[in-house]
C-alpha cells in the first residue's frame, strides 16, 4: 500500500497513515486501499482482533484532497444525469467509512493534530476514540462551501449534544480535544503521540484477550441499541446471545482467571463467498 502501513502484533492490527507530507489527505488511492484492506479484515480476520488507525506527522488527517474535487473525481452540476450520479459516487464513500463500523472487530483511532473534513467522516465510524492534548476536530467543509456527506453529519449528533454538532456543522469551528473529551466524543486525552499510541495500543490488547465472537456480539448489540428503541434492542439481544452463547469461552475465562494466566480462545471463522467458489 501506498497510502498506509499495516501490521499485526498480539491480535491487534495496527493500520497508519503513512503520508505526512501531504497531511494525510483523502485521494483516490486512500479509498482504493482503505475498502481493500478492511474488506480483507472483515472477511478474514487471522490474528487481529481489534484495529486501531493512527497516523504519521504533525495532522491525522486533513480530509478530502483538492484533487479529489478535480480531475481525480469529477462533481457533474450541469446536468440532472449529472447530479444523479452524485448520489452513487457519494454512497460508494460512505460504504468505506461504514466498513469501519460494521467490521466484525472493534475499531480504535488514535488522532494527534488536526482532524479535519473527512478525518470527522472516518473517526466517527470508529468505536473508541483518543486525541492528544493539541488534537482538534474541525466540519470542514462548511468552510468551502458544501455540506460533510460521508458521515459526520449523520454519526457526531449520536456522540455528542445535538447542538454541539450543529454549532460545528454550521460555523466550522475547531473542537479542541479538551472539550471533545468532556462532550464523550474522546475517550482519553494523553499529552504526547508517543503515549497516545502507547495507551490506545494497550486497550486495544485488552480487548484482544477477550473471546472474539463476544466482542463481536458486544459491537453488534451496542450499534443496534444505538439506532433501535431498548424494547427492541432487547428483543435483538436475546436472538444474539443465543447465537454466540458458549459454555467452553465461559468456563476459559473463569480459569484463566483463577490460574492467572492468558485466556485461549477461537479466532472468528473466515467468511466465504460464492466469488470464492
Amino acid at each position: 500500500m501506498q497510502c498506509f502501513d499495516l501490521t499485526v502484533a498480539d491480535h491487534v492490527a495496527h493500520l497508519v497513515l503513512n503520508r505526512p507530507q501531504e497531511l494525510n489527505t483523502m485521494h483516490p488511492l486512500f479509498w482504493r486501499e482503505l475498502d481493500d484492506v478492511l474488506t480483507q479484515l472483515h472477511r478474514a480476520p487471522g490474528e487481529a482482533r481489534a484495529l486501531v488507525i493512527s497516523s504519521t506527522g504533525k495532522h491525522f488527517t486533513a480530509g478530502m484532497s483538492l484533487e479529489a474535487f478535480g480531475g481525480a473525481i469529477t462533481l457533474d452540476d450541469r446536468t440532472a444525469e449529472g447530479r444523479a450520479a452524485i448520489f452513487d459516487l457519494l454512497t460508494d464513500m460512505q460504504a468505506t467509512f461504514s466498513k469501519l463500523e460494521s467490521l466484525r472487530m472493534p475499531v480504535l483511532a488514535a488522532i494527534q493534530g488536526g482532524c479535519v473534513g473527512g478525518g470527522v467522516d472516518l473517526v466517527t465510524a470508529c468505536c473508541l476514540r483518543y486525541a492528544t492534548a493539541d488534537a482538534f476536530f474541525c466540519v470542514q467543509e462548511i468552510n468551502i462551501g458544501m455540506v460533510a456527506d460521508i458521515g459526520t453529519l449523520q454519526r457526531l449528533p449520536k456522540l455528542i449534544p445535538l447542538a454541539v454538532a450543529k454549532e460545528l456543522a454550521y460555523t466550522g469551528r475547531r473542537l479542541p480535544a479538551a472539550r471533545a473529551a468532556a462532550l464523550g466524543l474522546v475517550n482519553e486525552v494523553f499529552d504526547s503521540q508517543a503515549a497516545m499510541l502507547d495507551g490506545v495500543l494497550q486497550v486495544a490488547r485488552e480487548i484482544a484477550s477477550k473471546p472474539p465472537v463476544a466482542i463481536w456480539g458486544s459491537k453488534q448489540a451496542l450499534n443496534y441499541a444505538r439506532d433501535h428503541s431498548v424494547d427492541d434492542a432487547l428483543k435483538q439481544m436475546g436472538w444474539l446471545q443465543g447465537a454466540v452463547w458458549s459454555n467452553a469461552h465461559v468456563r476459559e475465562a473463569i480459569m484463566a482467571t483463577k490460574e492467572k494466566r492468558s485466556a485461549a480462545f477461537p479466532e472468528l471463522a473466515p467468511l466465504r463467498s460464492f466469488r470464492d467458489s
